[in-house]
């Protein structure tokens, strides 16, 4: 077994729910995925991962996103919809990813994806198709928790005119300009997380949350990115100003919600949990709703935000003891 340690800041829900990416596709690409989170220094939270195999658990999933293609999981049978002109984009987007959609240039383009005959969801939204994360000669990833047609809460918060492979392919490859003339592709606009990676790969081995980057759009995870007005007393998204977050938070956040949830227990209002200690994957994905009393675990909860339709994760507050069971 090969084990990884990570700092976590567990009162930023998108860090946990990312850790939880990370041992799920650990799980996927080495096998016996175990984590748990270790908070006995009262400085910092750590974040143990192990799995089998030579392979340093961290460093695989990261070497396996840099590398990876996008593609979206379509039903058999799916048709593409008609494509609305500019007049009928959804002005509750909310922010600058409908612009960053019409500037990706080579980035950008939509992938017909791959059929499944056994789609998750009773109805295929072009909006809501779930994404493929593949790369020859290692297991493909499917991320598809806001569409897996089951009776628990989907936690799709993004909303408007985006998609989420284009919102995928953006935290993967960035987002490029418009090419100019003579151009083959046009200038980045945004970094994705295999841009940064390419350039901070320490960083990402020691510290993976806290590369951060202006983002145009994402998967609304990560608070540190949020959409809506600051203190300072503007919208970033009225001035069209990047937020820096994340980007492999997000991503991993949604890889890491594909076979659990955080639990929703009142009007946007969302509880989840951290373990003391290692757990296989099955026993993770219990502990993380608090379902495991036996253990020795920390209860966080937040409030979902509003940025028009969009939904914002934001900071957690630690819960009480009396008030966790």
């Amino acid at each position: 077994m090969a084990e990884s340690r990570i700092s976590v800041d567990l009162f930023n829900p998108g860090q946990v729910y990312a850790c939880l990416g990370f041992m799920e596709l650990a799980d996927v690409l080495l096998g016996d995925a175990e984590a748990g989170f270790d908070w006995s220094d009262a400085r910092k939270t750590w974040f143990h991962l192990s799995a089998a195999g030579d392979e340093v658990p961290v460093r695989a999933v990261l070497e396996f996103l840099s590398e990876s293609t996008v593609d979206r999981v379509v039903p058999v049978g799916y048709t593409e919809p008609p494509k609305k002109n500019d007049s009928g984009r959804d002005d509750d987007s909310d922010d600058d990813e409908a612009d960053a959609d019409r500037e990706t240039g080579g980035e950008g383009e939509v992938s017909l994806g791959g059929c499944s005959e056994t789609f998750p969801a009773k109805q295929s939204d072009a909006l809501s198709l779930p994404v493929r994360l593949s790369v020859q000669g290692k297991p493909s990833v499917e991320v598809s928790h806001w569409a897996d047609g089951s009776t628990r809460n989907t936690f799709k918060l993004y909303s408007g005119n985006r998609s989420a492979e284009r919102i995928a392919r953006a935290m993967l490859r960035g987002v490029r300009e418009k090419p100019k003339k003579k151009q083959r592709q046009g200038d980045l606009k945004y970094k994705g997380f295999s841009n940064l990676w390419n350039e901070r790969q320490p960083e990402f081995l020691e510290k993976p949350f806290d590369v951060l980057t202006a983002l145009g759009g994402s998967f609304n995870f990560d608070p540190r990115g949020a959409w809506t007005a600051l203190d300072a007393g503007y919208s970033p998204n009225t001035q069209k100003d990047g937020v820096a977050a994340s980007p492999l938070l997000h991503l991993l956040a949604a890889c890491g919600l594909e076979h659990t949830r955080p639990v929703e227990f009142g009007v946007r209002q969302v509880r989840y949990c951290a373990w003391s200690g290692l757990l296989p994957v099955t026993l993770a994905r219990v502990a993380f709703q608090g379902s495991l009393p036996s253990l020795t675990t920390k209860h966080f909860r937040f409030e979902l935000a509003l940025s028009g339709k969009n939904k914002i994760v934001t900071c957690a507050q630690q819960e009480n003891a009396h008030e966790c069971h």
